[in-house]
């Protein structure tokens, strides 16, 4: 009677390198690359980023610390870090050695920025809405003519724009202000709120139609609460465009409807030194566009960011 034996295992992986050998040629079978930790990744990123905002902040930093020195320790070249702080600058600022007061000014730049933002916005979602949601025949045309009163420059309608307010009588007047302001904001509102309605689901609307909602309810109840991050950045933009405009605001005001930049430029002189309260006027008239967009970041970074991942 005949024994069975257990057969020897076999060696599967070295016939596998074996075939493997063989088929390239006599050489071992290539490892693939060894990857880079993400960990280290993320760490150099991380420390570029830092850098890169430390680069950008210390401009406003710097203009931060000379606005406390004295005008003497603000000219001195180099600059002295270490010198006394003083709220002498402040104080010239606000008129109490002066005499003369920016809180005109600075109504007349939140009341021109306020109300051609909110302008804007009245026309720009409509015409948003009627490019995207609802397109109209050759909206590719509308678009690009929107995008063709950018590429003038500001300067080359300065004298036109400034013979006919002289012809109305309307130099030196707010409101002509906020129609330019609201006039120079509105193509890049159209553009951006195009974008962000664009990403409203055609669902939402179509059920609104079917209920009977009329354009107004539909744009009122459905589209704005939807759109509201790309809403509230388009505001914010243009609400930042309005107040940092010199221009116009230079060309076309005076004493009466002087904005908060044109009176910063009061600041700068031929003779004496003026660098200290130049800063201060700088910080402070800095101050509401860095409250408004502290106070819609979310919005903001939501509205600058709808529609890039789909």
């Amino acid at each position: 009677m005949s024994t069975l034996t257990p057969a020897a295992p076999r060696n599967t992986g070295s016939a596998r390198s074996g075939s493997a050998t063989a088929l390239n040629g006599g050489r071992p079978p290539r490892r693939g690359k060894t990857r880079m930790d993400p960990t280290r990744n993320n760490t150099a990123a991380g420390l570029a980023a830092w850098l890169l905002a430390l680069l950008f902040a210390a401009p406003v930093v710097w203009m931060i610390l000379t606005s406390f020195h004295s005008e003497t320790d603000a000219a001195t070249n180099p600059p002295s870090i270490a010198a006394n702080l003083t709220l002498d600058a402040y104080r010239e600022f606000f008129g109490e050695t002066s005499g003369v007061s920016p809180w005109p000014a600075l109504i007349n730049s939140a009341t021109a920025s306020i109300l051609s933002t909110v302008l804007v916005l009245v026309l720009a979602i409509p015409a948003a809405y009627a490019l995207s949601i609802r397109p109209v025949k050759k909206w590719t045309d509308v678009m690009f003519f929107f995008l063709s009163t950018k590429m003038m420059p500001v300067v080359a309608a300065i004298l036109p724009l400034y013979l006919f307010a002289r012809t109305v009588g309307a130099l030196d007047n707010i409101w002509f202000l906020i129609l330019m302001y609201t006039s120079m904001n509105l193509p890049i509102a159209v553009w951006m709120m195009r974008s962000f309605l664009a990403e409203v689901p055609v669902e939402m609307l179509e059920a609104a139609q079917i209920d009977g909602a009329n354009l107004l309810l539909t744009l009122r109840k459905i589209i704005a609460p939807v759109a509201m991050p790309g809403i509230a950045a388009t505001a914010l933009i243009c609400f930042i465009f309005s107040w940092n405009e010199l221009l116009l605001a230079r060309v076309l005001t005076g004493v009466v409807a002087g904005t908060a930049p044109v009176f910063l430029t009061g600041f700068v002189s031929g003779q004496g030194l003026f660098l200290a309260k130049v800063c201060a006027a700088a910080v402070v008239i800095s101050l509401p566009v860095l409250f408004a967009g502290f106070a819609a970041q979310d919005k903001l970074v939501q509205g600058l960011s709808l529609g890039a991942v789909k």
